[in-house]
């Protein structure tokens, strides 16, 4: 794990994603020591989770096993935890005293829907700066980008996007997806992260493979049309499939 961290920062990877419920923040801390890349030019976020109900000793923990003084991203990885508007507001108002603290340079928010931002900015001093979200043609949210877009200034960021190319093959965009990838010289995998991107909404993923993260780097040399994007959303609304935290949600909800 520390070897294929430092191999991403190497090639040029600079935000690193990691969580407390992952158990990689020891290893990404060791990466980051042993990468030489100056602290400063690194994006580092990580996510609370099972310490919800003490966020500030759960940034502690977390900044521990990173061997970090901060970190640029601090986000609540998932709203299930809350019974209540009341449960969302008391979370967040510790993260804002994360922020203020100085342990964290940004706070955010990651698997909210509309109602969960709704109740979190009722009582917000700080609102979130983004919403981590399962995005690609299969989960595209309903209104949910839209209510960000038009009317919060919280912006998105899209994991698993290349749903369409792993978990959720075959589908409906298979035959889009293929087709431009022959267009443009690249892998399946860089359409579907430029799906993303070209829609103005930063896409993370993951590989411990140093091919495959160079492959990545690809998707940052050529765009798709309007057209293109367009084409791909439309045949991936024929299609619902949720990767992640599905135990939450009935098996047709699309939010």
């Amino acid at each position: 794990m520390v070897e294929a961290i430092k191999t991403a920062i190497k090639l040029g990877y600079y935000h690193l994603d990691t969580a407390e419920v992952y158990n990689t923040e020891p290893e990404l801390g060791v990466a980051i020591k042993e990468s030489g890349v100056p602290r400063e030019n690194l994006f580092v976020t990580t996510k609370v989770h099972t310490k919800i109900n003490d966020i500030p000793n759960a940034v502690d923990a977390s900044l521990k096993k990173l061997q970090l003084e901060y970190v640029d991203l601090y986000l609540i990885h998932a709203p299930f935890f809350a019974n209540s508007d009341a449960d969302l507001q008391r979370a967040w108002a510790e993260m804002e005293s994360v922020k203020k603290s100085g342990k964290a340079r940004s706070i955010g928010v990651s698997n909210y829907l509309q109602p969960h931002l709704e109740a979190t900015l009722k009582t917000a001093t700080v609102p979130p700066s983004i919403n981590q979200i399962e995005y690609h043609p299969y989960l595209q949210h309903g209104d949910l980008i839209s209510f960000q877009q038009a009317n919060l200034d919280i912006a998105l960021a899209a994991y698993a996007p290349l749903i369409p190319v792993t978990k959720g093959k075959p589908g409906p965009c298979d035959v889009f997806l293929e087709n431009l990838a022959k267009k443009y010289h690249v892998s399946e995998g860089e359409i579907a992260l430029r799906w993303a991107i070209d829609q103005g909404i930063p896409a993370i993923t993951t590989s411990g493979k140093e091919e495959r993260l160079r492959d990545y780097l690809r998707a940052m040399t050529f765009k798709l049309t309007p057209q293109e994007v367009k084409n791909i959303s439309e045949a991936g609304a024929e299609k619902h499939f949720r990767g992640y935290w599905k135990w939450e949600f009935p098996a047709d909800d699309r939010s």
